[in-house]
């Protein structure tokens, strides 16, 4: 699978989950669920254009955007772990995990 395809893999899940956990958690968690979104608008600026960055710069280009969902992500998986919902914060780490290896791969 390649690149762009991982990528859009990615947002796609990091997207169907921002709506799971929504429909899932309280309205206290909302600060969390925010965090989860701007993973989610992070992505979504290079979706279109992610198949077409040449294999020379797709690491300059996508490991900031990458990183960034990331930090995001993790921000989300401890606000949702403090609170107790250790479920949510599990997949969420499991979203991270994503995001590394296909960072290691850039």
């Amino acid at each position: 699978m390649s690149i762009s395809e991982r990528y859009r893999q990615l947002l796609d899940q990091l997207d169907k989950e921002s709506d799971r956990l929504y429909e899932e958690l309280p309205e206290s968690t909302v600060n969390a669920l925010r965090q989860v979104d701007i993973a989610v608008e992070e992505m979504q600026e290079l979706t279109e254009s992610v198949g077409e960055i040449p294999q020379f710069q797709i690491e300059a280009k996508l490991s900031p955007v990458l990183l960034k969902s990331h930090e995001c992500l993790d921000r989300a998986r401890v606000m949702l772990e403090k609170d107790g919902h250790d479920k949510a914060g599990a997949k969420i780490w499991e979203l991270e995990q994503m995001i590394y290896r296909l960072l290691n791969d850039l």
